[in-house]
């Protein structure tokens, strides 16, 4: 396909240091904790208030409602002070700074994204379409988080981006999250935790439990078995990892999108959040929800998670599970087929797998789709993003990895009523890196989470060398066409 097919346009978002996120300072030990409480309870009221005017003039306007959060940092630290005099609200205010620090969450990269229509679509000028932009945004430590962007395709297909906000919030975290148990305890047998010690932790659970209420049952159980060996011991601390991994987390309606990040929270994604697949998905009946793919990161595993929201203001973050729940680059297909949830995946780091199930959380068989053909993809093939439905098939965009590492951007075709049928295919890549997108914090690599069809116009927002991100668009019948 001749690249001059491909309309590169000159959107381009880039790594923003001055977005920081509140976020709290945690010390190494509690000692450390301890005497930093004793110096600042030590303070005259008259430093103390100096300091904390200090602080807010640096501060103040970086941040959203930040006493709000230096006073949950002065609660999380009470515990610490070794006093019981009541501190004085400025002191609190300034023991919870001490507690907390700023992190810049794009200071090295904003990439990876993917793209979908936006559930409010009006006000908008006639043939135009609003549209959510998430990316992956990398900072200090390497470690990944998701933000989010809003824009515009006007009737001519043009691309605006709104600017965002220079503030960023994180959610809170929904409190009492009901887990049910007949589902939990599928999850326990997938992850070969399902013994006697936890059918007895779950006996005396109702149908529906909350975490406190699982963690009670957890330390009685321990107790009454007097499970002190580590066997045991490891076994409670993985199903109450289990459960913490599966959580809710809501932004204040009044937020802005783009002030909406999603950081890492849990243990398994203490290294990132990394490449969220966005799909709007179209339920048997009749409603819409947003869906997301994403790995998470511990610094030494990786492992395929799910988020879920009808509004971008709640998300529910799920473990997937199941055997084939494996490596990354797994993609939701946007409507059941055939009866049955779809998901493409690359459980072998090479190759690209078909996947069914009746379960979104549930995921056992695989099926050998397509391996790597053409030299610019023969160490490894994968997908950019969940299949978009057309009237010639599902289309699929690919990357593909040749010589020198370099990542390029290809395309397949599904078949509709059968997706394990290859249709089509193009030998050579839409879209390679040119002398403008192969420098960055991984060169030689163009890549995308997700593409949008509208109408018969493809547009492709992409990631240059894993540090920012543009957009191409073409007609979607020159890709068909060039297909063998």
């Amino acid at each position: 396909m001749r690249a001059t097919n491909i309309r590169r346009t000159n959107v381009i978002l880039y790594p923003d240091r001055s977005r920081v996120l509140l976020r709290p300072f945690l010390l190494t030990y509690d000692r450390r904790a301890i005497r930093l409480c004793a110096q600042v309870t030590a303070l005259s009221e008259s430093d103390v208030h100096t300091l904390l005017q200090q602080v807010q003039a640096d501060f103040g306007d970086r941040h959203v409602k930040i006493d709000e959060f230096l006073r949950r940092r002065f609660d999380r630290v009470r515990p610490c002070l070794r006093t019981n005099e009541e501190p004085s609200d400025e002191r609190k205010l300034l023991l919870g700074a001490y507690f907390s620090h700023e992190y810049s969450l794009e200071a090295a990269a904003l990439f990876n994204p993917s793209i979908v229509p936006h559930l409010d679509q009006s006000d908008l000028p006639s043939g135009s379409l609003r549209f959510i932009l998430s990316l992956r945004a990398t900072g200090e430590g390497h470690i990944s988080s998701i933000t989010f962007r809003t824009g515009y395709l006007d009737a001519d297909g043009n691309i605006t981006i709104n600017a965002p906000t220079r503030y960023c919030l994180e959610p809170a975290q929904v409190p009492n999250t009901s887990y049910e148990k007949a589902l939990f305890n599928r999850q326990l047998h997938e992850q070969g935790l399902a013994d006697d010690f936890s059918r007895e932790v779950l006996q005396v659970l109702g149908d529906s439990f909350t975490l406190p209420q699982l963690r009670s049952s957890v330390l009685a159980t321990v107790k009454h078995l007097r499970a002190r060996d580590e066997e045991r011991q490891a076994a409670a601390r993985k199903i109450l990892m289990l459960a913490q991994s599966n959580y809710e987390v809501q932004f204040a309606p009044d937020t802005r999108l783009s002030e909406r990040v999603l950081f890492p929270t849990t243990p398994s994604q203490s290294n990132g959040i990394e490449d969220a697949r966005f799909v709007l998905f179209h339920n048997e009946d009749g409603t819409k929800t947003y869906y997301a793919t994403y790995t998470a990161y511990d610094g030494k595993l990786i492992l395929p998670q799910f988020i879920e929201t009808p509004d971008f203001l709640h998300f529910k973050f799920i473990t997937l599970n199941g055997p084939a729940v494996q490596n990354k680059g797994m993609a939701l297909f946007p409507r059941k087929v055939n009866g049955r949830y779809a998901m493409l995946g690359r459980q072998d780091s090479e190759n690209l797998y078909m996947m069914y199930s009746d379960h979104l959380h549930f995921w056992h068989t695989t099926q050998l789709l397509l391996k790597p053909k053409f030299p610019w993809e023969f160490i490894q093939l994968g997908n950019c993003g969940s299949p978009i439905e057309t009237d010639a098939g599902w289309l699929v965009l690919s990357h593909g990895v040749g010589p020198m590492r370099r990542y390029c951007i290809g395309a397949f075709l599904l078949d509709r009523d059968d997706p394990t049928r290859v249709i089509g295919r193009l030998r050579e890549p839409l879209i390679k890196p040119n002398e403008n997108e192969r420098e960055g914090y991984v060169p030689n690599v163009v890549y995308s989470c997700g593409s949008l069809l509208r109408g018969r116009q493809l547009i492709i927002p992409y990631a240059m060398s894993d540090y920012a991100t543009t957009f191409a668009t073409l007609p979607l019948d020159d890709v068909l066409a060039a297909m063998e």
